[in-house]
């Protein structure tokens, strides 16, 4: 079965609005986590041409430093 681009589109903002919605009760280092492992998870896929391993590598590296971009504050 054929899922045309107007269904895509909608079954993607779905997804992301429940994924974000789980991410109301973080705390600000489990959203910097977050939100260093995207990044890192899309500049890894990047460097690499799309490489598995790369995107994966990436998101470990973006995530522990996101975790460590505040390390003052107290959670």
């Amino acid at each position: 079965m054929m899922i045309d681009g107007k269904m895509k589109t909608v079954t993607l903002a779905a997804v992301l609005l429940l994924g974000l919605a789980g991410c109301s009760n973080m705390s600000q280092r489990d959203r910097n986590t977050a939100i260093g492992a995207g990044a890192g998870a899309v500049g890894g896929s990047v460097l690499t041409g799309g490489s598995t391993m790369g995107t994966l590598g990436g998101a470990v590296v973006g995530g522990v430093i996101g975790n460590q971009v505040d390390t003052d504050d107290d959670d």
